[in-house]
């Protein structure tokens, strides 16, 4: 399973994924789910991943070398006029990766689906995140969904939910998903660390912050030691039951 989060601020685009993958409890793996292209000054898109790992890494290795072909009748994501073109470009490869499987004698179900996020800008127009379906269609994010879950996510949501406001730092915004992503470790197994995080400053137009958080990085495990602590206490503090 997979836990992947994009999340729309005034200032920019967050973005932060899980690492695990697993095709049973004796097969437990770590894959990079969040893949970035880059034309500095020009554009920045990012995606992220959710779903069948086989369906997932020919859709970002198709994107790639067609990005790296320089072929300009080919469709690319540092071609794409819009970020609008970009998500029609990343939904029909991934229909056309789905169909791929049926066409092979597999059947395109559930077994072979995958969900992607898309965000990121283009000069010219503003930062802009999606959410694509494995059918082909999407959504943008808006003001009354400033952000998109894949995966595993009915966990990390409520805090998300009650939390989030599109006018905190991007260091609010960090603190804020590792709380979601750690009760989401907390009650799944099939997502774990380590977790891929990257930042988007709006007009930047150039990669922004990126890192690597480890299990057993020290600002996580106070992050979660704390958010512990401060629900107990906060159930503590709440009137008891009368009987």
């Amino acid at each position: 399973m997979t836990y992947c989060v994009g999340m729309v601020l005034d200032r920019g685009l967050v973005f932060m994924s899980d690492t695990r993958t697993n095709a049973g409890l004796d097969n437990v793996s770590t894959f990079r789910k969040m893949v970035s292209w880059e034309n500095p000054g020009e554009r920045v898109v990012t995606l992220m991943t959710a779903g069948n790992l086989a369906t997932t890494q020919a859709v970002v290795s198709l994107l790639d070398e067609r990005t790296k072909a320089h072929d300009e009748r080919a469709p690319s994501l540092l071609a794409a006029p819009s970020m609008f073109q970009a998500a029609r470009l990343v939904a029909e490869t991934l229909k056309e990766v789905i169909s791929e499987h049926a066409m092979g004698g597999q059947q395109a179900d559930s077994a072979f689906n995958a969900t992607i996020i898309l965000g990121g800008q283009i000069a010219g127009g503003p930062p802009r995140l999606f959410l694509i379906y494995p059918e082909g269609n999407f959504i943008e994010a808006g003001a009354d969904t400033p952000y998109f879950q894949i995966g595993e996510t009915k966990y990390g949501r409520p805090i998300l939910v009650r939390a989030y406001d599109p006018e905190m730092s991007f260091e609010h915004a960090v603190r804020l998903l590792l709380v979601s992503f750690d009760s989401t470790v907390k009650a799944n197994l099939s997502v774990g660390a380590p977790f891929d995080l990257q930042l988007y400053e709006t007009d930047a137009l150039k990669l922004g912050y990126r890192t690597r958080i480890e299990q057993d990085d020290p600002y996580f495990q106070e992050v979660s030691n704390g958010w512990s602590d401060a629900l107990k206490n906060a159930l503590d503090s709440l009137p008891d039951f009368k009987l």
